[in-house]
């Protein structure tokens, strides 16, 4: 019975472990039932006050915006945002009834209200939130035809609604910074473990299994680095725990690289020949692969799997209630290979994973300290003692530097506001030819469409997904609303469900949360009795042309075109890349300090907007399918020059406290090629007509091995160094194709081809 129960108990922390894996933090969850939680209550409520339908519905709506429309993450922040979001609603639904049979006077106001909206986004949360609440709730007032002699008791089903969504917010669902922390603390292990789970299979893997197990160890790198950027942009919710915050960034970003080149370790021990990791960010990169007993030899295969399953058990049990005696001699034996001690006889590119595994184990024990304090130390060995003085070292810096703000009509928020203002008269226009009841539909389409967009492309992407998301969702509308027919409380329930599926869905799909808005509706109307099949081809109707009319407008005021802004987003990435690659040479040459890791996540953030910008060219509708491969092409290489860029800094952070590693004033002259380059890059970006040539030749390393042969040893700190420096270099003159820029080399000025 009891090994039974054990079983059940493992097999749930899996499972719990695989969902907090696919949603760090939980905040999809967390969002969802907070707002499902905050509609219960409203109904509940109203329907103890004997409250009409309509307002049911009113109610409904105005819990589900209260709820989700408010973005700071300080609970007294959000409380404020809260009271004013309130008297905004009520002025809005008051405008609505008080002019709801004057139709150009409520035309007018309602685009005031959406101009009004788009333009508070440049004072923050709170003006986003406001400006949201305003145009949200004039549209609720026409969704339930609010009229003046009703209006008292629609202000108290607001007021009421709100009071539920406080509720839901400060007391049944409640979210603080620790809480979510904790979260992402805890999906941050379980996808750094499910990747050392890849790595395992990929070093188990016959040569016909490798493609899939590839592509998984791709899928789950980037995964553990969606975690690593998620829990960096919530460590700056708590000002007061500043000095903890700065730790455990450093950890989660030293858990996160030790991790990765782990992988490529792997790789590159049982590749026929070295792998080439400069393209395992690449979609289909091929690499030879012999059998890993064959190349390795029975002996050390089964070495090494023990170790890797060591890792792997490290990771699982990454928590105050695991450790132990045990747990402290694992760790201090895999620690062990840090110091060259003990290391299994082989190849050097296989005693280059056992270091490789005592990098890993480091970095999490100090991923433990960071998160729990420093435990039982009487079980240390001389290396594990070293490594918790390493970590007890490390001072907190500080430095970010200051971005270019936009003005004027340049500004995003200035720029969106006009054209979603014309948008929303094209939309009013056309969607009155449609139906002079439900033109608000393409209006609606309209302003979502605009919504965390910056270009033409991105706006007609999103439009796309809407109307393919809506379709679909009229498909399971009829069918819902001939389900429910007149059971209400039913029909409550299947709104309810959808709405939570919009809300868990929003962040990974918007098409499924299009198709979750549409079915929601539907039973919406069917409580209104109003529901027929025509209105919901009509929702189809108005929906495609708010798409249209956002993409018309967006390509006629003030445009900004998909390219021009990929261009300056791809010249920011160029640059923090330049940044973080300077900074962390001068300062593992024996120069000044910096802030490495923030800047290693200002440049993770700008390739993630440079991901998303360049999504309309790698769509697969997208004609143009040069242009499609070209941009696959140079984010996956940008991809790779950042993980060694953040290799590079995470090396270089710990240089100051290590007594392990030493700077090498050689290295300054390393990274002089890589800078250069990435000038002549941004340079031609900016302007085609810039002149210049991207240097290559004789490999970085050469630099250095000249003057001392020794220090190129597989193992040195200084070959990792120089490996990733050349990594780099390669990955930068690669970018040179893609971006029409001439390749020379110092021996011959002739431009050539370049290769990556």
């Amino acid at each position: 019975m009891a090994s039974t129960q054990g079983a059940t108990g493992r097999a749930r922390t899996r499972l719990w472990d695989r969902f907090s894996a696919s949603d760090p933090g939980l905040i999809r969850l967390m969002a969802a039932l907070r707002t499902v939680g905050s509609i219960v209550l409203t109904l509940g409520v109203l329907a103890a006050l004997h409250t009409p339908v309509p307002h049911l519905v009113a109610g409904a709506m105005g819990a589900m915006v209260g709820t989700f429309a408010i973005r700071e993450k300080e609970q007294r922040k959000q409380g404020v945002t809260l009271a004013l979001g309130l008297v905004m609603a009520l002025v809005s639904v008051s405008l609505g009834a008080l002019l709801g049979h004057q139709i150009i006077l409520s035309d007018l106001v309602f685009l005031g209200l959406i101009f009004g909206a788009v333009y508070a986004r440049r004072f923050g949360d709170r003006g986003y939130t406001i400006g949201l609440f305003g145009f949200q709730f004039y549209f609720v007032s026409l969704f339930v035809h609010a009229t003046l002699p009703v209006l008292p008791q629609l202000w108290l089903t607001l007021a009421i609604a709100f009071a539920c969504s406080a509720v839901s917010r400060f007391l049944l669902v409640r979210q603080t910074t620790a809480g979510t922390l904790s979260r992402l603390r805890t999906a941050f292990r379980a996808r750094l473990a499910q990747l050392v789970a890849i790595q395992i299979d990929m070093f188990d893997a016959a040569p016909e299994d490798l493609e899939k197990v590839l592509v998984d160890l791709r899928r789950h790198t980037a995964r553990l680095h969606e975690a690593a950027l998620m829990i960096q942009g919530r460590l700056g919710d708590s000002p007061e725990d500043a000095a903890r915050a700065d730790v455990l960034q450093r950890r989660i970003a030293d858990a996160e690289i030790s991790a990765e080149r782990l992988g490529m370790q792997l790789l590159n021990a049982r590749s026929a020949e070295r792998a080439d990791t400069l393209t395992l960010h690449l979609p289909n990169a091929p690499v030879p692969l012999q059998p890993a007993t064959g190349r390795l030899g029975a002996d050390t295969t089964v070495i090494l799997r023990r170790d890797l399953r060591a890792l792997h058990l490290l990771i699982t049990r990454l928590g105050p209630e695991y450790r132990g005696t045990a747990q402290n001699r694992l760790t201090n034996r895999l620690l062990g290979y840090r110091d060259e001690e003990n290391l299994p006889p082989g190849p050097p590119a296989v005693q280059d994973v056992f270091r490789g595994i005592g990098e890993a184990t480091h970095s999490v024990l100090g991923l433990r300290l960071a998160l729990d304090g420093p435990g039982d130390e009487s079980d240390d060995t001389a290396e594990a003692a070293r490594s918790r003085e390493e970590f007890e070292a490390e001072a907190v810096s500080a430095g970010s530097a200051a971005e270019i703000e936009e003005t004027g009509l340049k500004r995003r928020s200035t720029r969106a506001a006009f054209q979603v203002s014309a948008g929303s008269v094209l939309a009013m226009t056309g969607g009155e030819f449609l139906s002079d009841q439900r033109w608000y539909w393409a209006v609606l389409t309209c302003w979502v469409v605009f919504l965390n967009t910056s270009s033409t492309g991105e706006i007609l992407v999103k439009g796309y997904r809407r109307l393919i998301g809506t379709m679909c969702g009229v498909v399971l509308g009829v069918a819902l609303a001939g389900l429910v027919g007149n059971h209400t409380w039913t029909a409550f329930g299947l709104v309810l469900l959808c709405i939570f599926g919009m809300f868990f869905t929003a962040p990974l799909s918007y098409a499924l949360m299009s198709f979750f808005v549409t079915a929601m509706l539907g039973l919406l109307y069917t409580l209104l009795h109003t529901y027929s099949i025509a209105l919901l081809v009509l929702r189809i109707e108005e929906t495609a042309l708010g798409a249209a009319c956002g993409v018309i407008a967006a390509l006629v005021v003030l445009p900004v075109q998909t390219d021009l802004r990929t261009d300056q987003l791809l010249i920011t990435v160029l640059r923090r890349l330049d940044a973080v690659a300077s900074a962390a040479v001068t300062q593992l040459s024996g120069g000044p300090t910096a802030d490495l890791l923030d800047m290693a996540r200002d440049l993770d953030t700008a390739l993630d907007d440079l991901r998303r910008s360049v999504q309309p060219l790698t769509h697969p509708f997208t004609p143009l399918r040069e242009r499609r491969q070209t941009a696959r092409y140079l984010v996956a290489l940008l991809e790779s020059c950042a993980y060694h860029a953040r290799a590079l800094a995470a090396t270089a952070e710990i240089v100051p406290y290590s007594k392990r590693i030493a700077t090498d004033p050689r290295l300054a002259r390393a990274g002089d090629r890589i800078a250069h380059n990435i000038a002549v890059l941004v340079a031609r970006v900016a302007d085609e007509q810039a002149e210049g040539e991207v240097v290559s030749g004789a490999s970085i390393a050469s630099m250095l091995e000249e003057t001392d042969p020794a220090a190129l040893r597989s193992g040195t700190v200084t070959f990792r160094v120089l490996r990733h420096l050349q990594r780099l270099d390669e990955g930068v003159i690669g970018l040179a194709r893609p971006l029409d820029v001439p390749v020379t080399t110092p021996d011959d000025h002739r431009p050539r081809a370049s290769a990556a």
